[in-house]
């Protein structure tokens, strides 16, 4: 029988269950490009239940418990004395959730010596060691495309709050104001912007088709360019590198993931070489963007606005820079777990539970390492040693 320790963010503040302010959420049976949405065999939960938080334990109790196998839920990750470390040392499995990781680096692996599978309930496996799960021949698995286009939505709204100036215009307007002038002297129409893609992956990729209708310049880059039919159907300029791609758009949504390629990527260089008032969105790792560099620009004007969902560190301390720098949209790392989603990653988990304790294959679109080796179509784009995935040039 297997142990498995998931990891999830706590519950709501009020207590849990919540109140759910819809009655069922619309049923979505695939995705672009043909993946079909996870097939498990059953769910023990309804869809459009908070099932990402410690009390909704992606509705796994049931299915595990039934067949003999211990469930381990937790919040508590970080430090010596956490519930994860003692219970790490004979777990088979252990799942998490990018807006709450439990990071497995080489140490936490060699502590546990029975660890056979971690999964990512969800997208985005950069908190696993992927050298060390290799040397140890372990299986790293995550729901993909489970919650792209809830990110790609979440980016698509951020762009909006910050050139249309929304949030401050709310603000005025729930503590009793009605200052017109102030709300609109930061305000301006997206369309005829220019607006540029940093990764033109899943997410990337839809944020560009929903941008498409804005009438808006699109731009992107990516180390592999997109089809020729792509770029056709949707106006999209190709630019080789991030640095001309900035120079060139009002707005940046950032959608690669964090290497040492990426990391720091915006810095002050490249943020001064934007056109004072740019936008910058941030929807994929925090630290792909210089955080002092950032805060300054918004600070100076030569960023108008600054907006994402990803922090480091996570979570961040109350006095974090970006709680209160001006023209900021962030939010806490919640785009990609909305309920819909959750639904998705929670059945996406179960799925890849039911084929690994069965001993059958898991599809190849989940897997990151195959027991030992990178494979599969999740496996695609990451890179070994570093955890994540190539993203474009500097």
């Amino acid at each position: 029988m297997a142990k498995i320790v998931c990891v999830l963010y706590p519950d709501p503040v009020d207590g849990f269950p919540p109140k759910y302010a819809r009655d069922d959420i619309p049923a979505v049976s695939g995705y672009p490009g043909g993946q079909t949405t996870p097939t498990p065999d059953a769910v023990d939960f309804t869809p459009g239940e908070l099932l990402g938080s410690v009390s909704g334990e992606l509705g796994l109790r049931t299915f595990l418990e039934e067949r003999g196998h211990t469930l381990v839920v937790t919040s508590d990750k970080e430090g010596p004395d956490s519930e994860l470390e003692r219970e790490l040392p004979d777990a088979d499995v252990v799942i998490s959730q990018p807006f709450w990781p439990a990071y497995l680096s080489k140490a936490r692996i060699a502590k546990a010596p029975n660890l056979k599978l971690a999964i990512t309930a969800g997208i985005g496996s950069d908190h696993v060691d992927l050298d060390a799960a290799m040397e140890r021949g372990m299986t790293v698995a995550e729901v993909t495309y489970s919650n792209s286009i809830s990110v790609a939505e979440h980016a698509v709204m951020q762009i909006l709050a910050l050139v249309r100036n929304y949030l401050p215009s709310h603000k005025w307007a729930a503590e009793g104001g009605w200052n017109i002038a102030d709300c609109v002297s930061d305000a301006y129409d997206l369309e005829g912007m220019n607006v540029g893609v940093i990764a033109a992956g899943r997410i990337g990729i839809a944020v560009m088709r929903r941008l498409a209708p804005f009438d808006v310049k699109l731009h992107y880059t990516d180390k592999r360019r997109l089809p020729r039919e792509t770029e056709e159907e949707l106006g999209l300029t190709y630019h080789p590198d991030a640095r001309s791609l900035a120079r060139a758009v009002d707005v940046v949504s950032i959608h690669c993931p964090l290497h040492p390629e990426t990391e720091r990527l915006f810095d002050e260089e490249l943020i001064g070489s934007m056109k004072r008032g740019s936008y910058i969105i941030n929807t994929a790792r925090a630290q792909i963007v210089d955080q002092d560099a950032v805060t300054a620009a918004l600070k100076s004007g030569q960023l108008a606005g600054y907006a994402g969902d990803v922090w480091y560190p996570q979570p961040p301390p109350a006095d974090h820079p970006w709680r209160t720098a001006p023209h900021n949209g962030m939010t806490p790392h919640v785009s990609g777990t909305t309920l819909s989603a959750q639904a998705r990653y929670a059945a996406g988990t179960r799925e890849i539970l039911e084929d690994y304790l069965a001993e059958r294959p898991i599809r190849d679109e989940y897997l990151i390492v195959d027991g030992g080796s990178l494979a599969g179509t999740g496996a695609a784009s990451y890179t070994a040693g570093s955890g994540t995935a190539p993203g474009v040039s500097a």
